[in-house]
């Protein structure tokens, strides 16, 4: 039985492997996200073809960042393809934009607060303002709900502060960075458990590798399902 709590995101080249993946997980997973990496690989016809032919949700991971006119026209585009969640950076006019893109369809609009692969010396790099990445999640989060997101994406060391935010409440938190115990970090700094993210206040998790990267693919998400129907 799936969980939509799950989605496992479909970090392969093209639409023809996304596909046999999906295929494989079967009835096991019925929430997908599809990124940047799929997009000149098919990726908006393989995310129409889990939707319509298969039933499944899709999370269209694009990340948008641009002036507001650019976003809004963006996302009015990307609305049509009946989605369910789309990402933009989680500034504030980004935010604004992405709403009234989506206006008067169903489609969720999710900010971005601090990639989950960045730590501070990354966000030094950037010339980014001082603070520790916590906090800086945290206020990019709440201000990010001010402006009208339909959630924001963080990982899930931060979620329970996050949930904790009273800006929060009827909002979405989505956290990648979610890895089973024991699995490989790959590039990934800040993370945790699928059931610890959940329990931290988390409504979705995001788990790509170690699903994709498991000799039994469906095996593996079944038992991250298990972990979650524990709670």
């Amino acid at each position: 039985m799936s969980d939509d709590r799950l989605i496992v995101a479909l970090d392969v080249p093209n639409a023809l492997e996304g596909l046999k993946m999906a295929e494989t997980l079967g009835e096991a997973v019925s929430f997908y996200k599809i990124g940047l990496g799929m997009l000149t690989g098919g990726g908006f016809a393989l995310a129409n073809e889990l939707k319509a032919e298969m039933g499944k949700r899709i999370f269209l991971d694009m990340k948008l960042f641009d002036i507001g006119a650019t976003v809004e026209a963006a996302v009015r585009g990307l609305a049509q393809f009946d989605l369910d969640f789309l990402t933009v950076h989680g500034d504030p006019h980004v935010i604004r934009a992405a709403k009234e893109g989506a206006s008067g369809t169903n489609l969720k609009i999710l900010g971005v607060t601090i990639l989950t692969s960045l730590d501070r010396s990354d966000l030094d790099d950037c010339m980014l303002r001082d603070g520790a990445v916590p906090d800086l999640v945290i206020e990019r989060a709440g201000r990010a709900f001010d402006a009208g997101a339909d959630g924001i994406i963080a990982s899930p060391q931060e979620a329970a502060a996050i949930r904790a935010l009273p800006e929060s409440k009827g909002r979405l938190i989505v956290t990648p960075g979610v890895r089973p115990s024991g699995a490989a970090l790959g590039d990934q700094k800040r993370v945790a458990t699928p059931a610890s993210a959940i329990a931290d206040g988390a409504d979705h998790i995001v788990v790509g590798r170690p699903i994709r990267d498991a000799q039994d693919r469906k095996g593996a998400a079944e038992a991250i399902i298990a972990e979650l129907a524990a709670l």
